[in-house]
């Protein structure tokens, strides 16, 4: 992917006013696995696809718990992912052992765009190649993407990583029924949007899936393995109602 002389670091700006190396880290993001993250008035929901580097491999694991109000799942290169939620995991620490309190949720996505920033801006760093969605519960559910230009954004619904896209268009064809939705309701949309980015000989199955949830009063937890088998059995005998009037 070398394009010119203006890539060779993250501190050089093109003519055109880019930054390749803050490009190819966002490139990074779209090769991963896709995950879905969707809120609603009580719960947020993250549904990862997991990837296997080989048939004698075990599957990756792509959600991280941070605290109990908190957790993330992301998509590209899973040793950056690792430093970025032990960075959270400490934030989150700290601010229980000070304060006494959970830390907002919007104040962790901050320190970690704060902290992806200053790797496209200092010679001799380069920017992490990894995309975040974060999901918690404070005041209110809560869904942010971290992307390596240190951005963050708030989202009622989003999809990172490979065919990203599919599951996009998804979304935003029922955006408007995922505030009342119920849990079991936000899971099925998140898991239609999430099958979405499969290629055509592949399934959702218990090995490749996982699924997060956090709500008012549910602390966050990850379902993997058997505990992912109710969520596919609702996937195909529940059909939203949203879903079956775009069909």
């Amino acid at each position: 992917m070398f394009r010119n002389q203006y890539d060779g670091d993250n501190t050089t700006w093109s003519p055109q006013g880019r930054i390749h190396q803050v490009e190819y880290a966002m490139e990074a993001v779209k090769q991963g696995s896709a995950i879905v993250g969707l809120v609603s008035k009580k719960h947020a929901v993250l549904v990862s696809l997991k990837r296997s580097p080989g048939e004698l491999a075990s599957y990756q694991k792509k959600i991280i718990k941070i605290d109990s109000h908190l957790g993330v799942g992301f998509s590209g290169l899973t040793s950056d992912a690792r430093v970025l939620s032990h960075f959270m995991i400490s934030e989150c620490m700290k601010s229980r052992m000070v304060f006494d309190r959970p830390l907002p949720v919007s104040r962790v996505v901050t320190k970690v765009a704060y902290k992806a920033q200053i790797n496209t801006q200092r010679y001799g760093r380069r920017p992490y190649g990894v995309g975040l969605l974060v999901i918690g519960h404070d005041t209110a559910p809560r869904l942010y993407e971290c992307a390596p230009d240190g951005n963050a954004y708030a989202y009622r619904a989003i999809a990172i990583g490979s065919r990203s896209q599919s599951a996009k268009t998804g979304l935003e064809k029922n955006v408007d029924q995922f505030e009342n939705a119920t849990v079991e309701q936000l899971v099925v949309f998140g898991l239609r949007a999430l099958r979405d980015t499969l290629q055509q000989d592949k399934q959702l199955t218990l090995d490749n899936c996982a699924i997060a949830i956090v709500g008012e009063d549910t602390p966050f937890k990850i379902y993997e393995g058997q505990e992912v088998v109710r969520f596919l059995d609702l996937l195909t005998v529940e059909q939203p109602q949203a879903m079956e009037t775009d069909q």
